[in-house]
């Protein structure tokens, strides 16, 4: 096979996984990820359990690299991390607002699928840990540099960076166990304020 074709054979895998992914996405927005067995998504998308294995090695791998391609779709979290290192007002109004972005209504369904499909890939931990690590890193670079702006020496806003994103989880829990958002608002305002008091 010459270079040429090599190339084109693997854009053409490159597409198809992206499109597999994309309709599987789809599928689980809609009906989560505990009860879904690799034969209904097969079907669903109108594939087969083989060419799924395929491209994802497992139904596990597929279900996490479409959680991430469903988290990507968050009607008010896309552009908001670009809003929070860019937009204007002070970097603790924008954080603020990156917590209003999280927390609008039309994120509720995502935020589902999120608690759900972490609590399902808690159950097998070493199989899930490129799930765990994409999770784990993700936002913090970016809360980082916001707090660095803010004055926060960077050692120290590694640390803080975690702490608001460990806070964002918490607090979208507490959202979709129905704490009046009000409430959830008022305590997150409180936590940055007590973060960049002077911001």
């Amino acid at each position: 096979m010459t270079t040429q074709a090599h190339e084109s054979s693997t854009a053409a895998e490159v597409s198809s996984r992206e499109r597999l992914l994309s309709s599987v996405a789809d599928l689980i927005l809609e009906r989560g990820v505990g009860e879904l067995s690799l034969s209904e998504v097969a079907r669903f998308i109108g594939s087969n359990n083989r060419m799924l294995l395929y491209y994802f090695g497992s139904k596990e791998q597929l279900l996490n690299a479409a959680c991430l391609v469903a988290f990507a779709r968050f009607p008010h979290v896309e552009g908001m991390i670009d809003r929070l290192q860019r937009g204007p007002g002070t970097p603790r109004q924008r954080l603020e607002a990156a917590w209003r972005d999280i927390a609008h209504p039309d994120n509720r369904p995502f935020l589902a699928l999120f608690f759900e499909s972490f609590g399902i890939a808690l159950h097998h931990p070493n199989r899930n840990r490129s799930f765990f690590e994409h999770i784990a890193a993700s936002w913090v670079p970016e809360v980082q540099t916001v707090l660095v702006e803010a004055g926060i020496p960077s050692a120290d806003a590694h640390l803080v960076a975690t702490q608001i994103i460990a806070t964002w989880r918490g607090l979208q829990f507490s959202l979709l166990l129905g704490t009046p958002r009000e409430v959830l608002d008022a305590a997150y305002d409180a936590m940055i304020v007590s973060v960049l008091p002077a911001a």
